[in-house]
């Protein structure tokens, strides 16, 4: 107990807890602040970084869209166009007042005032919304729309709404108001596939933006609400009305006066030049990737020369429509024995079905696959005169048969190729080797799966039609492999060359007698009905049931394919690759190679051969075409039904250049004639 007059003991402070001084509580504060803000800084230089990446200022200089790309054929005629029609930046110093001050009167009438984004716009447009009941009026600045049109999808969430506010402000802090501006101006869509001021100037009313009228501008700046909906060429009445809406938006912005307003007249179009090419065909599909990607893109449009032949391509559709395909499609790809295509069909109807099946259909080739065999045969050093034993054989378990049921013994490779023995050429493979089969296939350009199985031999693995030309076009060519190609092939350096792994064929072996098995093939074996009055060289292709029917052969400097089949892969009626396609074949060359003498440079010095007359084909009966082959030692007489005339459908294949009037000899049958020019 304490006494009151005791001193009281001295109060302890905690042990381990110090009382900070003044100075030391000072210098913890201001680390705390130094902290925060290089934190603060840190986000700032993120975010910077990430609107770098993300939206780039140059991007807001680019087209919104690809512009229109036109594909030109060799002679320089237009065939097809794609993409959107846009034109070159406009500049807003260079505009009429009247021209920038529609757009802002209707989209932004604060666009001198806000940094990006307008608060007062904002609560404007939702105010109008509520009491309309619905969105009648949007909010977005113009900096708002060209962040969305330049960087952005136009999903309506949370999150792009958020960077389109980032962007704007970092747009704002970059560019000036006028750059802001005219960009937004060279990238806005109006309609009608046009993008920009200057196309749609163009376009609507034939005449640069920087000669628009008031009511002109006024109805350019109105299609930014609906540009499909209020388009002019196809809604005159409403795009007048919102003209009218813009005029007024212009007085109440004191941009306009009303007695201006009020002399502006009903806007007329004066549409510019029309530009009615086809977007599409079998050739323009295969050969537009290739020119995306060789062209340059800015704004305006780009056109491009292509490899195809108008005249080539012409014959090819007249040969096609004067065959009685029957419900069945066809196929025909034509090129020069560098892969430079000239002519392509890819079916009987592009409008009804643009599936090509020139280079997209993977069917089986057939005997046409034999070269590779015999190919093969060759680089094991086996030559046409070696001999192969053309009689029954089984092997794992399977059997394959000669389709005419002859089986004749010991025969030479020239004699087994020109007959197209199955059994002669699955005992070849044999005994090269099923790899060597591929790597021969391969070597000449063949990339679709080959199965290694003992129906190797006959076709049995799918392949596309122009990789089945371009590797015949390397037999006549003399190097391989050869790449098909739609677009003019650029100069190469050595180093290219050496990089593209051109490799010719062994001038005194393989390359002439794989021609001389060819010659045999299309003018003593089973070609014959495709032989030409001048060296011709060729493979025929059957499949199992004549589900595809296929010749590929080449005379003077073209390289062609005919493929006959049915999409379902049904079999066909009466048709093999000795007879229609062959036909096709031979009807097509005999014009393409009159057509340009002084292109049919010959292909490499080629073994002399004996020429055989061409067959004569004796018209019989509507439904049957009678060939009669006068050989050197025999007289062959061959009948080919055709498919009844009720499973006919019209070929409407389209031309890629603007027919001349027919002669007497080449006028299609009256209803073929083409709707238009492509």
């Amino acid at each position: 107990m304490l006494l009151d007059d005791q001193p009281l003991a001295p109060q302890m402070e905690p042990v381990g807890q110090a009382v900070p001084a003044p100075a030391e509580e000072g210098r913890n504060g201001s680390r705390r602040r130094w902290r925060v803000a290089a934190i603060l800084l840190a986000a700032l230089l993120l975010l910077a970084g990430y609107l770098a990446v993300t939206a780039p200022l140059s991007k807001s200089l680019q087209p919104i869209t690809a512009p229109a790309l036109t594909l030109l054929s060799a002679d320089g005629t237009p065939i097809a166009r794609r993409g959107a029609i846009t034109d070159a930046p406009v500049t807003v110093e260079a505009l009429p007042d009247h021209v920038a001050n529609a757009f802002l009167a209707i989209e932004d009438r604060r666009f001198y005032d806000h940094s990006g984004i307008d608060p007062w716009g904002i609560v404007r447009a939702a105010a109008r919304n509520a009491l309309a009941g619905g969105v009648v009026e949007g909010g977005s600045t113009i900096t708002q729309q060209l962040a969305k049109l330049a960087f952005l999808s136009s999903d309506q969430t949370a999150t792009r709404k958020l960077r389109e506010a980032l962007i704007a402000v970092w747009l704002e802090a970059w560019l000036s108001k006028e750059e802001i501006l005219s960009r937004y101006l060279s990238s806005v869509y109006f309609g009608d596939n046009v993008y920009g001021l200057r196309a749609a100037a163009h376009h609507y009313f034939d005449r640069p933006p920087e000669e628009l009228t008031a009511g002109q501008a006024a109805m350019l700046a109105g299609l930014m609400k609906a540009p499909s909906r209020l388009n002019p060429t196809s809604n005159m009445e409403g795009a007048r009305a919102r003209t009218r809406t813009v005029l007024g938006a212009m007085v109440e912005a004191g941009l306009l006066t009303e007695a201006e307003a009020a002399d502006v007249p009903p806007v007329k179009l004066d549409l510019g030049p029309a530009k009615d090419l086809p977007k599409g065909s079998y050739f323009a599909d295969w050969v537009f990737p290739q020119a995306r990607a060789a062209v340059e893109w800015g704004y305006g449009e780009q056109t491009i020369e292509t490899t195809l032949d108008d005249d080539l391509q012409r014959q090819a559709v007249n040969a096609i429509r004067r065959a009685n395909l029957g419900g069945a499609q066809v196929a025909l790809v034509a090129m020069r024995p560098d892969g430079r295509v000239v002519a392509m069909i890819g079916g009987k109807n592009y409008g009804k079905s643009p599936f090509n099946r020139a280079t997209q259909a993977v069917r089986q080739p057939g005997s046409s696959f034999k070269l590779f065999v015999y190919l093969a045969a060759l680089r094991a050093g086996m030559n046409p005169e070696s001999t192969i034993l053309d009689e029954p054989v089984t092997i794992d378990g399977w059997s394959p048969e000669n389709s005419d049921a002859r089986y004749r013994g010991s025969v030479t490779l020239r004699e087994a190729f020109a007959r197209s023995s199955n059994v002669a050429a699955v005992r070849l493979q044999e005994t090269v080797g099923r790899e060597n089969v591929i790597a021969a296939a391969r070597d000449l350009g063949i990339s679709t799966e080959l199965k290694p199985t003992p129906s190797l031999a006959l076709g049995t693995s799918g392949t596309r039609l122009i990789e089945l030309v371009a590797a015949y076009a390397a037999v006549a060519n003399g190097n391989y492999p050869v790449r098909p190609h739609g677009l003019p092939a650029a100069e190469q350096g050595w180093f290219d060359s050496l990089r593209a792994r051109i490799r010719k064929f062994n001038a005194r072996s393989t390359w002439p007698m794989l021609l001389d098995l060819l010659w045999a093939a299309a003018n003593e074996g089973t070609g014959r009905a495709a032989v030409l009055r001048t060296e011709t060289f060729g493979k025929t292709g059957t499949t199992q049931d004549n589900r595809d029917a296929i010749f590929i052969g080449f005379a003077g400097d073209l390289v062609t394919g005919i493929w006959i089949g049915n999409d379902d892969n049904s079999p066909l009626k009466g048709i093999h690759g000795g007879g229609m396609p062959a036909r096709i074949w031979r009807d097509f060359m005999s014009r393409a190679i009159e057509t340009e003498p002084e292109r049919r440079a010959a292909p490499r010095q080629a073994p002399p051969r004996r020429v055989a007359p061409p067959p004569v084909t004796i018209p019989i009966d509507p439904g049957i075409q009678m060939d009669i082959d006068i050989g050197n030692e025999a007289v062959v007489i061959r009948a080919d039904p055709f498919p009844q005339d009720e499973d006919r459908e019209p070929i409407d294949i389209p031309i890629i250049a603007p027919p001349p009037p027919p002669g007497e000899d080449e006028a299609p049958p009256a209803g073929d004639q083409p709707e238009a020019a492509r």
